[in-house]
């Protein structure tokens, strides 16, 4: 594999959870695997004062009790790190940062090129640019410059399309990574060649074959400590518009002229810009936002989202949404994709279910088994395909049976976290697994009258924690004869109740 050029990167946020459990375990593990430039250097820049060696002790206490680390390694990583104290909303406090990328040129040779992560809150996303390009650090004259933004990418359609028009002053778009952990995962970057250089596959990959489709996204866990941030956000901003949007774009995406950046991302938004407008007939019909209530899971008492830390005694902020919607093309025209994603589930599982059409012959008629592809994009990704055999015996009674792949099973697969696998493609100049602006904005105009429809209080519907949502969800599919796939077998949604 080729490395990428040398560089430095500046992660801004440096004090904060993101660097500590993500990015800098990410880049110790592309270090520990050779992945990363011959020479490198990693600043980390926050308000919080430590010197280098302070900022290189505590990561590396880190790294050490998470992960699997080999001393000597560790030990020459951290040499790498480096720290600086900064006001990154005073643009003239930059004037040290600049200073120190420029002694990176000489001590660690990174010819100017260099990556700047907005690991801030997302106050800071058009403040930081800003003060990078009033001291020329968004100028490519001496090395390519990056600058990569942290989800969410906007508050709604309005306030992306601001932030778009602030970042874009100060940086080109070929210069803007906006990144989405969930793309960078071994199974949906696996979706463009499982579909595309399978023969078998690509020509059943439309309307004339495929029944239904279902992608869900289910957490286990409640909110934790991210109360307070969940509170003014909710599953639609958290999860609906940016994770599970794309993944139904790779999905649905049509076959492109090339594997590269930007005739990939061309079909993205081409499938993104087919959604179906939401009417107000959709909206009352085929989406339904839920919260979670407090209940009993075998012998743990599990608290309601009211009840979480950070969260207002009264707060309406849906933490599941269920959907049915379309793409309004020639491959899918009629197609229901339904979508779902929430807190406080069964169990924690991305997953893509293709339900192809039963057999039309009339000796198996409604006792035909079910067609199922099943993508897992995590925790255990894999693809499983489900068909039917002849039960043994007598006569043509069908049984339905399966085959199982599992990632992990390649032993001599070493595959790269979501993390990994983004910040070197950012190091290597390649946006592919990032959002485009036209994307962004074409889900955010989707997702626009899902923010004005739940502002209205009586669009919410409870479900206990620990089942798979709210009882309306389940309407959504009973009402077409079909229902959702329960990854986890022996549970099922028999628990609800009113809010």
């Amino acid at each position: 594999m080729v490395k990428p050029e040398n560089n430095a990167i500046v992660i801004f946020g440096a004090s904060g959870d993101l660097t500590h459990r993500k990015l800098i375990p990410a880049f110790y593990h592309l270090y520990a695997n050779g992945l990363l430039p011959e020479d490198f250097a990693i600043l980390g820049v926050s308000r919080t004062v430590y010197s280098d060696q302070e900022f290189r002790d505590k990561l590396r206490s880190a790294l050490e009790e998470n992960e699997k680390t080999d001393a000597a390694i560790l030990t020459e990583f951290c040499e790498h790190l480096y720290y600086q104290a900064l006001n990154t909303s005073d643009a003239d406090q930059y004037t040290v940062l600049k200073q120190r990328l420029d002694i990176f040129k000489d001590t660690h040779h990174t010819q100017g090129n260099a990556v700047f992560y907005l690991a801030t809150p997302p106050s800071l996303y058009g403040v930081i640019p800003e003060c990078l390009a009033a001291h020329g650090l968004n100028d490519e004259a001496d090395g390519w410059k990056n600058l990569i933004v942290e989800k969410p990418f906007g508050y709604d359609l309005e306030s992306a399309i601001s932030l778009d028009k602030q970042i874009h002053a100060c940086f080109q778009e070929h210069q803007i990574y906006r990144i989405d952990h969930y793309l960078g995962k071994e199974t949906v970057q696996n979706l463009l060649v499982f579909r595309f250089a399978n023969g078998m596959f690509e020509p059943l990959w439309n309307r004339n074959f495929i029944d239904y489709v279902e992608i869900t996204a289910s957490e286990a866990l409640g909110v934790e400590d991210r109360g307070g941030y969940y509170d003014g956000a909710g599953a639609v901003r958290d999860m609906f518009q940016n994770h599970l949007l794309q993944v139904l774009a790779m999905v649905g995406m049509e076959s492109p002229a090339a594997i590269n950046a930007d005739s990939i991302r061309d079909e993205v938004v081409k499938v993104m810009q087919s959604f179906k407008p939401l009417s107000d007939d959709d909206l009352q019909q085929n989406l339904v936002l839920g919260q979670y209530t407090e209940s009993d899971v075998r012998g743990k008492h599990l608290p309601g989202y009211r009840q979480e830390h950070g969260v207002d005694d009264e707060s309406r902020t849906e933490t599941y949404v269920g959907m049915k919607m379309f793409i309004e093309n020639w491959r899918w025209n009629g197609v229901p994709f339904y979508v779902r994603t929430g807190k406080r589930l069964p169990t924690r599982v991305t997953e893509v279910v293709i339900h192809f059409k039963k057999t039309p012959h009339p000796v198996f008629g409604a006792n035909a088994p079910e067609n199922k592809l099943i993508i897992r994009i995590q925790p255990d990704e894999g693809i499983l395909m489900s068909f039917g055999l002849k039960k043994p015996g007598a006569g043509f009674e069908s049984q339905e049976v399966s085959m199982d792949f599992h990632y992990d099973k390649l032993e001599s697969m070493n595959m790269l976290t979501a993390y990994e696998r983004l910040l070197l493609d950012c190091m290597k100049q390649d946006a592919t697994l990032f959002a485009r602006t036209d994307a962004v904005k074409a889900c955010w105009k989707f997702v626009q009258p899902i923010l004005d429809y739940k502002e209205q209080p009586e669009h919410l519907f409870g479900y206990a924690a620990g089942t798979w949502g709210p009882k309306e969800a389940d309407e959504l599919l009973i009402n077409d004869g079909r229902q959702w796939r329960f990854p986890c077998k022996n549970l099922a949604n028999t628990d609800y109740c009113e809010l």
